[in-house]
């Protein structure tokens, strides 16, 4: 591993996303946008907005983000440019932690904005500060990145990309406990939302926002999340293929 070589990587990509004005719009502005709708969808019921609001602050980023890794990897796969990476003197690891700092840091500016909108703007609270809830949200951004960068392996084109949409995220939101409470669910579906990401990346984020003491248990939701990004990441990076010139 060389930092030089994953400096030089990351910094490529994000001038790549600099150049793509949609691309920024899509990371910075439409979360934003979103849970500003949502604000005015709710305004006869200000709690449900809370309860709900509160942590889509922290989710909308794993969405996003994981729309945006996949697409943009698999740009990088069918354009031939990974394909050119590999040939250079560079390991897998350069590439991948290049691709996380520069995603690193507009999952960091992401979060600001949208924390800023709902805590700041919209009324949210955030019982345990909005800096947690900020925290959250980067590391479950950074967890989209990784599952975008594993799951874009298996798309051969842009629109199978956005495909992993409504087959790998959907469920998640709908299993998470977001919207009905995981212990009101069937059992089946409650013991398969255990084994998936959003599940923890929301439980984190639901002891962020509610009142009370919080305890270690938002500890092992983090550590869980990172867990699995790391993870991610060791696999995807398996589908990283080398070739020689």
């Amino acid at each position: 591993m060389s930092p030089s070589i994953t400096l030089a990587t990351g910094i490529r990509v994000l001038r790549q996303i600099r150049h793509d004005p949609r691309t920024i719009a899509l990371l910075l502005l439409v979360p934003a946008l979103l849970l500003t709708l949502m604000k005015y969808v709710f305004e006869g019921q200000p709690h449900v907005f809370q309860q709900i609001g509160a942590p889509l602050c922290g989710l909308f980023p794993f969405i996003v983000m994981f729309l945006v890794t996949s697409i943009t990897m698999l740009r990088e796969r069918t354009t031939g440019t990974l394909e050119r990476l590999m040939t250079l003197p560079m390991s897998k690891l350069d590439l991948l932690l290049g691709y996380a700092i520069a995603f690193g840091i507009l999952a960091t500016a992401q979060a600001v904005v949208i924390c800023l909108t709902g805590f700041g703007l919209l009324g949210l609270n955030a019982p345990h500060g909005a800096l947690l809830v900020g925290a959250l949200a980067v590391l479950n951004a950074l967890l989209g990145m990784a599952l975008g960068l594993l799951v874009s392996a298996f798309a051969r084109t842009e629109f199978q990309a956005v495909q992993f949409m409504p087959a790998f995220i959907f469920p998640q939101l709908l299993l998470c406990g977001l919207f009905v409470s995981r212990d009101e669910m069937a059992p089946a579906l409650d013991a398969i939302s255990w084994v998936m990401p959003f599940t923890w990346a929301y439980d984190a984020l639901e002891r962020a926002v509610s009142p009370g003491t919080l305890d270690g248990r938002i500890a092992l939701d983090a550590a869980v999340v990172v867990a699995i990004t790391i993870a991610s990441l060791a696999l995807g990076a398996l589908t990283l293929r080398r070739r020689t010139p």
